[in-house]
């Protein structure tokens, strides 16, 4: 018996048996009859989903950019965590953006058809009771539970489907002159359509898959304007993360230590009741972790006295994520240094959170961000030039204290549109419905001698999620307070509450 996964190549009756696993026994016949018999047929309630015409309205959109070329989206497979077993699969985002389906291995094939485009999605159907694939593949209704069946997917998506046998042969008449894939989700995908080879011998990697990178980039810029809905699945996400800091809140003591690990547990327990999962590893830095940018070890523990800054998010049921820091002073209050630091972040955030509107740079929003970081570092002494030296493009030594940028792009990813054209992101201006996180911070490294002892190990950086509107801005998480005073009052009011399980 094997121990491979399937591959699309797979003729129906290999299927049946691709996905066992190595420690499985060989059945006798005796039980494999048993096996086959005296089940009744079960059905799903499905209809057309309401977010249907959106996905439409994207492949829509993705087809008039395109024409008479054919296009291949995968969502790729499941990804193993070690021997027989997989992580928590988690849906390419392109692909969801486009058909709203979450299972693994399907791909959306768009072909031309002389007005647009007829959009194919191939996937993995229900296992019928007709071969022994529902009992004994890992892929079966016994072990994962009951699929849908071709029909079923139609109905609920509203887009037609195939069975994902037939897809090397839909694959293997694609031309790469005249066929885009986005390539890097699905290894047998990506061996079945070769990359398109322009005419000039010895062409390079980027000359070869120039092609497959702009349908990356077109997706990316595509997913830059938030429609309504997508706005509506944010916002659930970003309450939902409030309410996770608030359970947070609820079980950090003033007076005494708890780990970093169980304040991220609390917080994984809202994002799977009320959501999908967390949109990214938790960070959870306590006392000096707080100066470790993508601190997710989250191994320290927390200490009266000093601060604690965590980044969490909850990715909805759509898989839309939220992305919001907060620092907590664990006493209770903020000491005078911290709370120094603290306003110096909470006024470089709020400038740029100010100057936020249609038409801007996101350029020019970093630098707003940052010159009031730097004239804080200033204030601290900590310069070695001037406000405006430092800001200087040769120069920029402010940024050894703070390291990052002011924010990114957020949607179905957390670092959303991540292909996009420079002109068209970093290099671009801002448009009305882009949503995007501002979240300056500063950070003493315990190790900087450039820096006074008291401020070692502090960190600190606050963010929320922006939306772009035609008047300029709304922070879609405000129901989590920014100013120092406001964080102070919203602690004492959490650890008043206590905790609760949520329902």
């Amino acid at each position: 018996m094997s121990d491979e996964h399937t591959d699309i190549t797979a003729e129906p009756a290999e299927v049946e048996t691709a996905r066992t696993e190595s420690h499985d026994p060989d059945f006798p016949e005796k039980f494999l009859e048993f096996m086959r018999q005296g089940w009744r047929d079960s059905t799903l309630p499905v209809g057309p989903r309401p977010e249907v015409p959106n996905h439409a309205k994207r492949r829509a959109a993705l087809s008039a950019a395109l024409p008479g070329e054919t296009l291949v989206i995968p969502t790729g497979p499941e990804k193993v965590r070690a021997n027989d077993t997989a992580y928590r699969f988690r849906p390419g985002s392109d692909f969801v953006y486009l058909t709203g389906d979450h299972d693994p291995d399907s791909v959306l094939v768009m072909r031309p058809n002389g007005s647009g485009h007829d959009a194919v999605l191939y996937m993995r159907p229900r296992s019928s009771r007709e071969t022994d694939e529902f009992f004994r593949s890992r892929n079966g209704e016994l072990w994962v539970g009951r699929r849908h069946t071709l029909t079923e997917k139609s109905t609920e998506l509203g887009i037609e489907t195939a069975p994902l046998s037939e897809l090397p042969e839909a694959l293997a008449d694609c031309a790469p002159g005249r066929t885009r894939v986005l390539r890097g989700l699905d290894p047998a995908v990506d061996g079945a359509v070769r990359p398109y080879e322009p005419p000039k011998s010895g062409a390079t990697e980027d000359a070869r898959l120039g092609r497959d990178r702009e349908l990356a980039a077109l997706l990316s810029e595509q997913k830059l304007v938030k429609d309504e809905w997508e706005i509506a699945q944010l916002q659930e996400a970003i309450d939902a993360t409030v309410r996770g800091f608030e359970d947070v809140a609820r079980v950090l003591p003033a007076d005494r230590p708890v780990s970093e690990r169980l304040l991220e547990g609390v917080f994984g327990l809202r994002a799977r009741h009320d959501g999908y999962d967390v949109g990214y590893n938790s960070i959870v830095g306590a006392g000096e972790h707080a100066t470790i940018l993508h601190w997710i070890h989250n191994t320290g523990i927390t200490r009266p006295g000093e601060l604690l800054l965590m980044d969490m998010g909850v990715e909805g049921r759509h898989l839309y994520t939220a992305d919001v820091t907060r620092v907590l002073p664990v006493s209770g209050s903020f000491s005078p240094l911290q709370r120094q630091v603290y306003d110096i972040v909470y006024a470089a955030q709020q400038a740029g959170i100010d100057f936020i509107r249609p038409g801007v740079t996101f350029k020019d929003v970093h630098r707003t961000c940052m010159r009031v970081l730097a004239e804080g570092l200033a204030e601290l002494g900590l310069l070695p030039v001037s406000v405006d030296e430092a800001m200087d493009e040769t120069s920029m030594v402010y940024r050894r204290w703070t390291l990052h940028g002011f924010g990114h792009m957020l949607g179905l990813d957390v670092h959303d549109c991540a292909n996009a054209r420079k002109e068209s992101y970093r290099d671009g201006t801002l448009g009305e419905g882009y949503v995007l996180t501002v979240e300056p911070g500063l950070y003493f490294q315990p190790e900087d001698d450039l820096v006074p002892a008291e401020l070692r190990g502090i960190g600190i950086r606050i963010e929320d999620d922006v939306l772009v509107t035609a008047d300029g801005a709304v922070n879609l998480s405000a129901g989590l307070p920014r100013r120092a005073d406001e964080v102070e009052a919203w602690l004492a009011a959490q650890r008043d509450a206590g905790f609760r399980l949520p329902g």
